[in-house]
């Protein structure tokens, strides 16, 4: 197989990134590697702009001027930065996104989960929203904590350790039935 690949638009994750405390640097090259669509906001273009990562849009809460040429300005209007980008990118067709933050706000994140693909990393955690009678395979003594609280979860595969936290009891599928139509699951990286 080649090394030199076409990646057509939007055939690959949007990046937004809301904020980069804490972030590994080696984890933000790999969402990077494939040349997404990099939206960044007023507060964490600076920092990227440093690291050399070329950055497609910048959302701001008011106006705004870029450091960087050909990049787009989009106003936050009454939502939040997160939802101002997720409207974005849902309208003009893109299936997936990753979402860096520093501020983990699920709500923010609700009304998308049905609208596009969405993995957000916070907290050397990796989240996602999951719908009943998710499974997937993971090794023995991986942990798996449940981020909404969902009515009747009955989980397959996994060891309650307390706080909505469990852990993967052997290698193998683990899975998730539950009331609610989504919850949000988060993995350590």
């Amino acid at each position: 197989m080649s090394s030199h690949h076409i990646v057509r638009e939007k055939q690959e994750p949007a990046l937004l990134v809301l904020g980069l405390n804490n972030f590994l640097p080696e984890l933000l090259g790999q969402l990077l590697e494939w040349s997404p669509t990099v939206i960044a906001t007023q507060y964490t273009a600076p920092l990227l702009h440093e690291n050399g990562i070329k950055i497609d849009w910048i959302i701001a809460a008011k106006s705004y001027k870029p450091m960087q040429r050909d990049v787009k300005v989009m106003p936050a209007g009454t939502d939040t930065l997160a939802e101002a980008a997720l409207k974005y990118l849902v309208t003009n067709g893109y299936p997936a996104v990753n979402i860096i933050t520093d501020d983990l706000q699920l709500k923010d994140y609700l009304f998308f989960t049905d609208k596009i693909n969405l993995v957000i990393f916070h907290n050397n955690c990796k989240i996602y929203p999951v719908n009943s009678g998710f499974s997937k395979w993971k090794p023995a003594g991986e942990f798996i904590e449940v981020l909404t609280h969902p009515h009747e979860l009955h989980v397959n595969g996994l060891e309650p350790i307390g706080n909505h936290r469990f852990k993967t009891t052997h290698d193998g599928f683990f899975s998730l039935k539950f009331g609610h139509a989504t919850l949000f699951i988060a993995e350590q990286l």
